[in-house]
């Protein structure tokens, strides 16, 4: 059960916010709500930290819109003109605000452009919202004429009530919303697991029906919407929702496959369980809960049986190049998949720490992780899982060794600055060659230098070098 205490200040609030907007609209003959996530947070008493930002809907026309805001905007963006929406940032406060006509909109045949057509009605227009919980309108015209007996929330698909029992429901049938964007499907999980909400069993059966639709939004779209969906509170709840209904198949097949088959004989734990419980114990950090995600996917085709029971032999490489073709293909940056690929591939690595490591692969660790140390090392303290008490003392205790090591490194030398002591413009110049193998060579051999015994001088190096060139 949700409290809403302090509800009706909290969109007073709001309203207070938009009233140059809502004056402009008014004096005009027009109507204006505040629609969607502002009026839903407000009612929840959840705080913003995203650039704090209110939709609007109106009946009036996009030209309509444009004339009234210049007056009282500092800056107008008319991208989704065309879609019946203006943007812009009021004068006064420098609110972010959007407003949008009335209108409804559906995918034509294959396209993955949405065909608009302009509306008069509110409840026509919040009908066609994804869900009950963003179906909720506040007439910020009539709340700031504080007019007694008129009413300012619109609510025609009790979508009050549905926050108030944490579900999530559709407005109307949810096929039909479903179809009008595919994309709602991948919105449920992010809204189930943001707020923690079980799912209406008829919209996650329309989920089920219509996965494939999926394929018709562009993949830019969803991996936004995979984003979002990381950040949340607790991931699990809408991932696990989306490998159950099907979705995943169509956009990250590698998830579903983690739901490896368990034998009587050779136990190993449910690897898509362990995804999901390593996911959410790491902080909300894209590049952390993105390498959570990843870190297994090689699991599945590293799999064997030994005397040992079940093994996994390089799957943190295999996972690796298999985050490289999956980060690809949903259009990440190139930096951000070489920093996830990068975690995947190392996650393991603090495990062989129990055999003993010196200075030099201490030093090789914080080299190879990079500016991503720290959230190695989270990944790493997160990936222990295990309910064995005792043995999730010791990898504890083995990490805060290591990191221990790592500060008193850092205080000896600078390990962020982990390179040979001379570059390669130096070494030519040394050894009197041009650009070639060998200057690659020499500078790998002064990097191990670095490694294996610290910070040494250019004088000493050059000396060293010297012995080494006059050897080869």
């Amino acid at each position: 059960m949700t409290s809403f205490t302090n509800a009706h200040d909290r969109l007073a609030e709001l309203a207070l916010l938009s009233r140059p907007l809502s004056d402009a609209f008014a004096d005009a003959g027009f109507s204006l709500y505040a629609v969607g996530g502002s009026v839903r947070d407000a009612l929840l008493g959840e705080t913003r930290h995203d650039g704090y930002e209110i939709d609007f809907t109106t009946n009036a026309r996009p030209d309509d819109i444009e004339r009234l805001m210049k007056p009282v905007c500092s800056a107008l963006w008319q991208q989704g003109k065309a879609f019946g929406t203006i943007g812009g940032t009021l004068r006064e406060g420098g609110l972010k605000v959007e407003i949008t006509t009335f209108r409804s909109e559906s995918y034509v045949d294959h396209s993955r452009k949405p065909s608009v057509e302009w509306g008069d009605s509110l409840e026509a227009d919040l009908g066609r919202r994804d869900f009950t919980i963003n179906a909720l309108a506040l007439d910020v015209i009539a709340l700031n004429a504080e007019t007694p007996g008129v009413q300012t929330l619109f609510d025609f698909h009790h979508g009050f009530h549905d926050l108030n029992d944490r579900v999530l429901r559709t407005p109307i049938d949810p096929e039909i919303l479903f179809t009008d964007d595919p994309l709602r499907m991948l919105r449920a999980a992010r809204f189930a697991a943001r707020f923690e909400m079980s799912i209406d069993p008829t919209l996650e059966a329309a989920a089920v029906k219509m996965a494939e639709q999926l394929t018709k939004v562009s993949p830019e779209r969803v991996r936004g919407e995979l984003d979002l969906l990381l950040l949340t509170r607790q991931p699990s709840l809408g991932l696990d929702f989306i490998v159950r209904t099907g979705l995943a198949e169509y956009f990250i097949p590698e998830l579903p496959k983690l739901q490896l088959e368990q034998d009587p004989v050779h136990q190993h734990k449910d690897v898509l369980r362990h995804t999901w419980a390593v996911i959410d114990k790491t902080s909300p950090s894209l590049v952390l809960r993105l390498g959570a995600l990843f870190h297994d996917v090689g699991k599945p085709s590293t799999r064997a049986i030994s005397e040992e029971g079940v093994t996994f032999r390089f799957h943190d490489v295999v996972g690796a190049k298999m985050t490289r073709k999956r980060m690809t293909a949903l259009k990440y940056s190139s930096e951000m998949i070489d920093d996830v690929a990068m975690l995947v591939e190392l996650h393991l690595r603090f495990h062989t720490y129990k055999l003993g490591w010196s200075d030099k692969a201490v030093r090789r660790y914080v080299r190879d992780a990079g500016p991503l140390l720290e959230e190695l090392n989270e990944l790493t303290r997160c990936d222990c899982t295990t309910r064995n008490a005792r043995k999730a003392a010791i990898l504890a205790e083995r990490m805060d060794e290591l990191e221990d090591r790592i500060t008193i490194l850092r205080e000896q030398e600078d390990l962020s600055r982990l390179r040979p002591a001379l570059d390669g413009v130096a070494v030519m110049e040394l050894l009197g060659i041009a650009p070639s193998r060998a200057v690659g060579e020499a500078l790998d051999f002064l990097m191990e230098i670095r490694l294996d015994e610290g910070e040494i001088t250019a004088d000493e190096a050059a000396v060293r070098l010297r012995a080494w060139w006059a050897g080869k």
